[in-house]
């Protein structure tokens, strides 16, 4: 068979003319419901996914390992109601099986509407990924189950042979699912979070839930079966038997593709920001592949996709490595968003040739969401307990490139000669890729003095030695991004660097304050405890930290905290749970400088966020609010709220210094308008505000419009 034949073959599944059990009109109609089923619970099976994400996404810190948490409940929920399913299918008769299914989901109307109960709060000493499991379990896991097996059971349903009329594969219900969850996720950064509260959000997907109850119940009455016996769906003659190669390949193909999505999914997001876009985008491209592979055999050419791949993977790996992994927003989504696709593209296209008859459907269905999960379980809880840093990426991408490199040989065995080269080509970089990346990660990790990492992120200390500009540093990291240093030298350890320096809107807020009296200041994230060292005799600091490692590291790695003059203390928990559970803290100032990746959590700026932090702080205390970052401007969304507290909101931004080791920051200033009279003040700028921008609040955000 020749290259070309094997590109253009025809997918196996379709199944012949099933009986003429019933008229064609009538046949139409269960047809269409068979397919309304499906495209529903698909709709709302990835409806339910950013929404509820979004949801507890306050409760965590705002980190982006949330999302990766949520995916990896999500994988192992797709696999378990597979397995419904395929169990379902196997051991009872066609009336029993929708006797079941109806009842089951019937049932889980008494759970509406999905919305998280508070009691699941974390306290701070819990493991946030098995709270955030038994919380997803509690809130949505039995509808998502039930969800998840609407499809391969519908497939079933269909082949089992009473819908009349032509000829229909049931594999295009599968691509007609995954194009129901496409629609579902492109629509909710789009139109559903800019417009609807989560609160409302919950309500209406509740609603359709009940909907697709209904339009569940009369599908399984339109495609009741009278024969008694069990299903065993239809074969074609010629089909070949499954062998182990074959399911290993389903395992491994759909564990690569998962891997590739939540590892590329946290580069995306520990980089530029926590939120529903940039997960939406990396798992809107997964199901496009399935969708297009599975839909049709045109759209996936081996040989194409190979070379694009080693390209690809090969630019992935360059652009994760050195001074390239904080990119621009136009250059870091395209490229790994493209890479995802074309990963995708290869792994699927490759599973959908791999696909069985309809008698194996479920089976095959249930190695591939297992598949699903093991990437998940390794993105989402193994990688954090094995490895020091961020390599799952780098190994997703060179696992996949050796995968690819096997089922290309095993292609070429029967093609003709004239596509080898080309495909010899392909797999060399392929090869390449994986030689480069242990060795950039050898490089990039030559002067770490530590590497630590847990479930909010990987964590390292570099030492940057002394340049022509710059004397030599310690540099704290979380993933790419610079969140704090310290000179080396005794001289100056105690000088405020990076985003705190003297000249930074915090920085003359706090010297400006500090002139008389001793201060109370609270601090929302420790960072190094760069801003400690500010402190005066008879000072209070009172620092707030989400992760205890970044605490470790700033007691052990760094000196601030200990050699402040200050009293300073720090509180372990996310900064705003903490302060909910306090008594009013009465400080002079509260600065709020905690980041997820390079963007301030969202919950830290709500309505409900400064009337906390109005709270703690004295009448006319000041609020400082770090908005340094590449890809968003927040300042607007500050000041609308500071303007209906009655509060003034000013931007201060300073230029890069190095010789003083400082960034280029941006601080807001919230506080009364005589604050900004005084001479330190002079450069404050005042902020505009959209005329149509809604204040933020807990129940309300969108981040979409804020991208610069």
């Amino acid at each position: 068979m020749s290259a070309q034949d094997l590109e253009s073959a025809t997918f196996p599944g379709t199944l012949p003319a099933p009986r003429a059990s019933v008229d064609g009109r009538e046949a139409t109609i269960v047809y269409v419901g068979l397919l309304l089923t499906v495209f529903l619970g698909a709709l709302l099976l990835f409806a339910v996914e950013p929404m509820i994400a979004k949801m507890i996404l306050p409760w965590f810190g705002g980190t982006a390992e949330v999302w990766t948490a949520c995916l990896l409940f999500f994988q192992s929920a797709l696999l378990a109601g597979y397995l419904y399913a395929h169990l379902l299918i196997r051991w009872f008769t066609p009336a029993w099986q929708r006797r079941i299914h109806v009842t089951l989901v019937a049932i889980s109307l008494v759970v509406l509407p999905v919305v998280p109960s508070a009691s699941w709060k974390p306290t701070g000493a819990e493991d946030p990924l098995f709270l955030i499991l038994g919380l997803l379990t509690a809130t949505i896991g039995p509808t998502y189950v039930l969800l998840a097996a609407t499809s391969p059971l519908m497939q079933s349903w269909l082949a089992q042979g009473n819908t009349g009329g032509p000829a229909r594969s049931p594999y295009r219900m599968f691509a007609l699912s995954n194009f129901g969850s496409l629609l579902a996720l492109l629509s909710y950064p789009v139109v559903i979070e800019p417009i609807l509260a989560t609160g409302t959000q919950a309500r209406l997907w509740s609603f359709i839930y009940l909907g697709f109850v209904v339009v569940c119940a009369g599908t399984a009455w339109l495609t009741r079966v009278d024969s008694p016996s069990s299903v065993v769906a239809r074969r074609t003659p010629s089909a070949p038997a499954v062998g182990f190669v074959d399911r290993v390949l389903w395992f491994s193909l759909a564990a690569c593709a998962s891997t590739l999505l939540l590892a590329v999914t946290n580069h995306m997001s520990q980089n530029v920001a926590a939120i529903p876009l940039f997960w939406v985008v990396p798992l809107g491209l997964y199901l496009l592949s399935f969708i297009l592979c599975f839909e049709s055999a045109r759209w996936y050419r081996p040989t194409l996709f190979y070379i694009l791949f080693a390209e690809l993977a090969a630019g992935m790996l360059y652009g994760a490595s050195g001074n390239y992994a904080n990119s621009t927003l136009f250059v870091l989504v395209p490229l790994y968003s493209v890479g995802l696709f074309v990963g995708c593209m290869v792994c699927h296209g490759e599973l959908a040739a791999l696909r069985p008859q309809v008698d194996g459907l479920t089976g095959f269905y249930l190695i591939v969401a297992l598949g699903g999960a093991a990437g998940g379980i390794f993105v989402g809880a193994v990688a954090p307990a094995i490895f020091p840093g961020l390599y799952e990426l780098p190994l997703a991408l060179c696992t996949t490139a050796l995968l690819v490199v096997f089922v290309a040989w095993r292609r070429s065995r029967s093609a003709s000669r004239s596509g080898q080269p080309i495909v010899v080509g392909a797999l060399a970089a392929c090869l390449i890729a994986v030689l480069y990346t242990g060795y950039s990660v050898h490089r990039d990790a030559s002067g770490t003095v530590l590497l630590a990492r847990n479930f909010y992120g990987a964590l390292q200390v570099v030492d940057r030695p002394a340049t022509a500009e710059k004397a030599e540093v310690l540099r704290f990291m979380h993933g790419t991004i610079a969140h704090g240093e310290q000179f080396v030298d005794p001289a100056r350890a105690m000088e405020p660097t990076t985003y705190y320096s003297k000249n930074s809107g915090v920085g003359l807020a706090v010297d400006d304050i500090s002139r008389g009296a001793p201060v109370n200041i609270g601090f929302i994230g420790l960072g190094v405890g760069t801003l400690a060292a500010y402190g005066r005799s008879g000072d209070t600091y009172r620092f707030y930290e989400i992760n205890p490692l970044v605490y470790d590291i700033a007691k052990g790695r760094f000196s601030f905290l200990q050699k402040s003059r200050a009293h300073t203390s720090v509180t372990l928990g996310d900064g705003r749970l903490r302060l909910e559970s306090e008594a009013p803290q009465d400080f002079d100032m509260l600065v709020a400088d905690a980041f997820s990746g390079d963007a301030v959590p969202v919950h830290l700026l709500t309505k409900e966020a400064f009337a906390l932090y109005w709270r703690h702080l004295k009448p006319h205390g000041v609020l400082a609010i770090n908005v340094s970052n590449q890809y968003l401007n927040l300042a607007p969304v500050v000041a609308k709220i500071a303007a209906l507290n009655g509060k003034t909101a000013r931007l201060m931004t300073n230029q890069a210094d190095p010789v003083a080791d400082s960034f280029m920051a941006e601080w807001v200033l919230v506080a009364d308008a005589a604050f900004f009279a005084r001479p330190a003040f002079a450069a404050a700028q005042p902020i505009a505000i959209p005329a149509n921008l809604a204040p933020w609040s807990d129940d309300y955000s969108n981040l979409w419009r804020h991208l610069r």
